[in-house]
């Protein structure tokens, strides 16, 4: 392929959107020029619908009205198809009855009915009846005033007539469905987003305020206790908070953007929690009193963000029940980075009770619930259960997905 056809299929793509952009009316009003000036071309004045077959009269000033009045109304084909139809369908009916001779601005009728079936909106069925009765009255003037025409050849043009109503509908018809089927699949992904959102809300608000509910209580016993240690309580509990309004701030960015993942939000995405950070958590927890050893095996490279934000909540949550039910028994926390698969580990020891990951809901759920639904939309897997010599473990696997450097 040549270097000038390269270049012009873009351009004609880019042409056609734009004509696409334009107004109905605009488009509409160039149809009806364009048949318009077509049905003055010799080689098709013969071509156009036809019926009655009275003998033919010369033409004048009176069919060439008519043959405009056939074309001029398509101009508000899309605006007001019924007042179109029963314009040009009323000059038809008048330029066969006078037995002018056919010519191409004729089917401007097929392209009336056509119009009809795919906008018009209220009274369709009314609209179907009213033509009916005016194609038969047209039948009968045109026998009366001596057409050779039968009863057959007048059903068989209502047919093609029909034809050019049908297509239209069904033009109409398919739209509809579109629309609803976008309609239902921005539904579906407003309420997916939603539910992602509460759930994002769930992991941060829930971590950070139970730490900081731990380490307030700690500070408080610390303040009788041991006074001179109080105040790294206290710092424990102001640090847990900025940590949980930065998060707060970065959920709160993506709801006021255009409601997109996180992961499409190039800027939103630097600040949204990593692997990187998933040590802080163990800090956060060990500050709050929670003994937690923290390991890494393998070479940490950088995932999409979908990756990084689902490893990391997952840390988070099984931290958070640690937090709650643990009764300060250690927890360890191990990241196993691999050329395929992400693997997280966190188990916990002691008989403590501990929550259970049921199957989520229609909403998605709530913490490990809401979790094993992230992990399994990555083509991963979670599990959390009680240890066989006693304690919890929650442990998932979540396909690497490293950035292209």
């Amino acid at each position: 392929m040549s270097r000038q056809a390269t270049w012009s299929i873009p351009l004609l793509r880019a042409s056609l959107d734009r004509w696409q952009e334009r107004d109905a009316l605009l488009k509409d009003g160039v149809l009806a020029l364009t048949l318009t000036t077509l049905a003055f071309v010799p080689p098709l004045s013969q071509i156009g619908a036809q019926i009655g077959d009275l003998p033919e009269r010369p033409a004048n000033v009176l069919s060439v009205g008519l043959v405009l009045a056939q074309t001029v109304p398509l101009a508000v084909r899309r605006r007001w198809p019924a007042v179109c139809l029963a314009v040009i369908a009323g000059v038809f009916a008048v330029h066969q009855a006078l037995g002018f001779a056919t010519t191409f601005a004729s089917m401007g009728l097929y392209l009336a009915l056509y119009s009809v079936g795919a906008h018009q909106v209220r009274f369709r069925h009314g609209l179907v009846v009213v033509a009916s009765a005016g194609y038969a009255v047209l039948a009968v003037v045109l026998n009366r005033l001596g057409s050779p025409n039968s009863l057959p050849d007048y059903l068989a043009f209502s047919l093609v007539l029909a034809a050019a109503w049908l297509v239209g509908s069904t033009v109409r018809t398919r739209r509809t469905e579109e629309e609803k089927q976008r309609r239902l699949a921005a539904e579906m992904a407003t309420a997916a987003e939603r539910a992602r959102i509460a759930r994002e809300l769930h992991d941060v608000v829930t971590h950070h305020v139970t730490a900081m509910v731990v380490q307030a209580d700690a500070a408080q016993f610390l303040l009788t206790s041991a006074p001179e240690r109080a105040g790294e309580g206290l710092t424990a509990v102001s640090d847990t908070g900025r940590r949980a309004l930065t998060e707060l701030r970065y959920l709160l960015g993506v709801l006021e953007a255009t409601g997109e993942a996180a992961s499409a939000d190039p800027v939103g995405a630097g600040r949204a929690p990593a692997l990187g950070r998933v040590g802080d958590l163990a800090e956060q927890a060990r500050r709050s009193g929670q003994p937690v050893e923290f390991g890494e095996q393998g070479e940490r490279r950088p995932q999409s963000v979908d990756v990084e934000l689902a490893a990391y909540r997952v840390v988070q949550e099984a931290l958070t029940n640690a937090l709650k039910y643990a009764g300060g028994k250690p927890t360890r926390v191990l990241l196993r980075h691999g050329d395929e698969h992400i693997e997280i580990v966190v188990t916990t020891d002691g008989p403590a009770a501990a929550p259970v990951a049921r199957k989520p809901g229609p909403a998605g759920g709530r913490g490990l619930a809401g979790l094993r639904a992230r992990v399994r939309m990555l083509d991963g897997e979670l599990e959390a259960g009680p240890r066989p010599g006693g304690g919890f473990e929650v442990r998932a696997t979540i396909p690497s997905k490293p950035l292209q450097e």
